[in-house]
């Protein structure tokens, strides 16, 4: 919400918001754009009356703003709708979708984009380190946004990318996520075959090939389809994948003929499966070979995802937006292949709707033994998950120290930040994974143990 704020304040309209809440870094980023935050939600906030309210998910019925105008039959909009009649409908639009890997894709397509010189706008769910900003307006015909299947507003339960009108797309995967809205994998599966659906016979469909649920939702595309997997005989696909350092070394292969040779500056092979699904789009929309490889080569990630937060005493830390069991296990696997001799420990916060269920009480543990230490803080509002359908913690460790792993479940963050720097010692890796603010824990940890360097 803060982004699109910012996005309307650009076009020239005048902005005001409301929150319960509003904190940083979100806070400060619209103090900076001179956007006003009205802290609290009272109906004497939409006086005078708006021409027209956006809202946002997170925002339900009994919220007095909403009754107001409602009462009062107030133009409103959802964030998704807002996006689409504002900044997609005179562009083509690129829509990358799927449960893990949005992000980063997202981010891919529009940096090699504005290095080519085709200035695209773009809208991102993180920090793009190359552009330091979530969202830019871009002069050129392309648009790419991030394509989030999570629901729209209280009067639109339909998810986001729904909105988005999809020139090009990309489905990485399908899996089950969302579980506070979804009942089942089928569910998701049923939204991701309408999303296939709005593609134009013109537009262009790059599928996840080794995801059989995106295969299976991308069937009935009218449009042109391609492929990517890392292995097989694929439209994209990737060889000879060898580590330099924490650089990812590879070759694009299309149609099993070498495309380009790339040097991406990230490692995991997650990373590299991304940037298959971005050099598929990117050359549907025009750009060399030389023009993509560049991109990739200068691209310099996402904040949070795999951000190393520094080396303190010899002990290196990272911090990943991981929260679901495919990604907490596939950021481990990428550290543990970059750092295959040191200690790895995991300090994992399931915070999401979906993490803090027990639909994946197996898959985490399975997921967490990847690394050699484990420090799971208490559920993050447990009270917001039925007793039986929660996490269960104690199961959780049990199963770790049965699979030979060191396992710990202190009281909170200051206790977490207690108990590494006594156990920590040089040579360990440490990952933070979280898709919440975690306490403060990711500026807080590297600090203590700097202090205790000292």
């Amino acid at each position: 919400m803060a982004s699109l704020a910012a996005m309307l304040q650009e076009r020239g309209y005048e902005v005001a918001g409301s929150d319960e809440a509003a904190y940083p870094p979100m806070s400060e980023f619209l103090a900076a754009k001179g956007i006003g935050i009205l802290q609290g939600f009272r109906s004497a906030n939409l006086q005078p009356v708006p021409d027209l309210v956006v809202v946002g998910n997170a925002i339900s019925r009994g919220n007095p703003e909403v009754e107001y105008l409602l009462n009062f039959k107030i133009p409103r909009t959802s964030f998704p709708a807002a996006v689409s009649d504002f900044f997609l409908r005179d562009r083509t639009s690129v829509v990358v979708t799927g449960t893990h890997g949005k992000t980063t894709t997202t981010s891919m397509i529009a940096w090699a984009l504005q290095r080519a010189g085709r200035e695209p706008g773009f809208l991102i769910g993180g920090i793009a380190e190359n552009f330091q900003s979530s969202y830019g307006l871009g002069n050129g015909h392309l648009f790419v946004i991030e394509g989030d299947e999570y629901d729209s507003a209280f009067f639109d339960k339909g998810p986001k990318f729904l909105h988005y009108l999809p020139d090009l797309a990309v489905i990485g995967n399908v899996e089950f996520d969302h579980a506070d809205i979804y009942p089942n994998l089928e569910a998701v599966c049923v939204q991701f075959r309408r999303f296939v659906n709005l593609i134009p016979e013109r537009g262009f469909l790059a599928v996840g090939a080794d995801s059989a649920c995106a295969v299976e939702v991308s069937r009935g595309a009218l449009c042109e389809k391609e492929t990517f997997a890392l292995e097989g005989e694929h439209d994209w696909s990737a060889r000879d994948i060898r580590l330099e350092g924490e650089r990812s070394c590879f070759d694009i292969l299309h149609r099993g003929k070498l495309y380009c040779h790339v040097r991406l500056p990230l490692f995991g092979t997650f990373n590299v499966r991304n940037a298959l699904a971005a050099t598929a789009v990117l050359r549907r929309a025009g750009l060399s070979e030389d023009d993509i490889q560049e991109g990739l080569e200068e691209f310099r990630g996402v904040r949070r995802r795999l951000q190393f937060l520094g080396e303190i005493r010899n002990i290196r830390i990272y911090q990943d937006f991981a929260h679901h069991p495919t990604a907490v296990r596939e950021t481990l696997k990428a550290v543990r292949a970059a750092f295959p001799r040191e200690r790895l420990w995991a300090i994992y916060e399931p915070r999401s709707a979906t993490s803090r269920r027990n639909v994946f009480q197996h898959e985490i543990a399975a997921a967490l033994c990847e690394a050699d230490c484990v420090v799971l803080p208490p559920l993050f509002k447990p009270e917001k998950v039925p007793e039986g359908d929660r996490l269960s913690l104690a199961r959780l460790v049990a199963d770790l120290r049965a699979a030979g792993r060191s396992v710990w479940n202190p009281d909170g963050v200051a206790s977490i930040i207690d108990l590494v720097c006594a156990e920590a010692r040089g040579g360990d890796v440490i990952v933070i994974l979280s898709n919440g603010g975690f306490g403060g824990i990711f500026e807080k940890l590297p600090a203590a143990l700097r202090q205790g360097a000292v």
